[in-house]
């Protein structure tokens, strides 16, 4: 395991349990909680995106600003569903905040998942071309995100502009070098993994995806990802693909530990459906003692697979819970597991 970092849905609701009753306290409490992920040695701050939810939504205000109070660690999505994207203002938002982070971006994008409202792409003005799935369009906004993320000129000049104009077709501005090559895809199946590999994408796997054979969810993954990195070697990239996976894991080492998950100590893979077509796996939860969670961690193929690893926090819990599970795993389980 080289890298390890946090993962946080950016929950909210006005519950007085809740530590983040508002989208601001979610907001400003994620970059803290990024500020504090540095200090501790965690490699990457990651934040899912949902729509119509009381969860972050928008990402690159969030983005920009965590760039801005960091240094050091990766700063990341996972994931931003295409659906919902127009992919040239979202280049031209990604190379700003990328910029802002001297270089740190690291964007999970997929073609999303079911929402909280039915077809919720739809009121962004999107609508799934002829014979097109909404599927179908979440990749096509992915493939161009991804071909004007090179910085080649496309567009036309004004012969009369405001503004100079250099020779050529022009590109979007700012351009930020190198983002390309840091984009991710959330594959929930074998074949989006493939997918993903040919398109010169690093691959994300979340905790659940399709049950494609019965197995277990960590052996499902595991050959997912086994599958990803043969399609990428088939591809003939030059560079070397990453793979992150995501796991709720928590340590036990004190009260507040085992108070808030002692008692989920036995998990189990669960079987749903996503959607009405679409049986899907979700992988187990994570708390123990250190000692036993190392040893169950060890057995965990997918995480043995990859080269990062997500933790998905607790953010209603405030920041300095999150930051001690944090330190927590970071100071008494992952050194056993190979991290640095």
């Amino acid at each position: 395991m080289k890298k390890i970092g946090f993962l946080s849905f950016g929950h909210w609701t006005p519950s007085p349990q809740s530590q983040t009753r508002s989208a601001a306290d979610t907001l400003l409490q994620s970059i803290e909680l990024a500020v504090a992920a540095e200090q501790l040695g965690a490699d990457g701050a990651y934040f899912r995106v949902h729509h119509f939810a009381r969860q972050l939504a928008s990402p690159f205000p969030l983005l920009a600003a965590v760039g801005a109070r960091t240094s050091k660690i990766e700063i990341g999505t996972a994931v931003i569903d295409m659906r919902y994207e127009n992919p040239l203002y979202m280049a031209e938002d990604a190379s700003a905040a990328d910029l802002i982070a001297g270089g740190r971006l690291q964007l999970g994008i997929s073609r999303g998942s079911p929402e909280q409202v039915i077809d919720g792409w739809r009121y962004f003005g999107y609508q799934p071309a002829d014979g097109e799935s909404d599927a179908d369009m979440g990749r096509r906004h992915a493939e161009v995100f991804l071909d004007v993320l090179r910085g080649e000129g496309f567009a036309e000049p004004n012969p009369q502009p405001m503004f100079p104009n250099p020779p050529g077709l022009l590109r979007l501005e700012p351009h930020s070098e190198g983002l390309r090559e840091r984009i991710w895809w959330g594959a929930g199946s074998n074949a989006t993994a493939v997918w993903a590999a040919k398109h010169g994408m690093h691959l994300q796997s979340s905790t659940l995806k399709n049950d494609e054979t019965g197995e277990a969810f960590h052996v499902q993954q595991a050959a997912q990802i086994r599958s990803y990195r043969a399609a990428w070697k088939e591809a003939g990239h030059r560079r070397e693909p990453r793979v992150s996976v995501s796991r709720s894991i928590f340590a036990l080492i004190d009260d507040r530990d085992r108070s808030y998950f002692g008692g989920d100590r036995g998990g189990e893979d669960q079987i749903g459906f996503i959607d009405p077509r679409t049986r899907a796996i979700f992988g187990r939860s994570y708390a123990a003692e250190p000692d036993v969670l190392i040893e169950q961690l060890r057995q965990d193929q997918a995480i043995a697979e990859a080269d990062t690893l997500l933790l998905t926090i607790p953010n209603q819990l405030g920041v300095d819970y999150c930051a001690h599970a944090i330190e927590a795993i970071l100071t008494h389980v992952a050194p056993a597991l190979g991290w640095r």
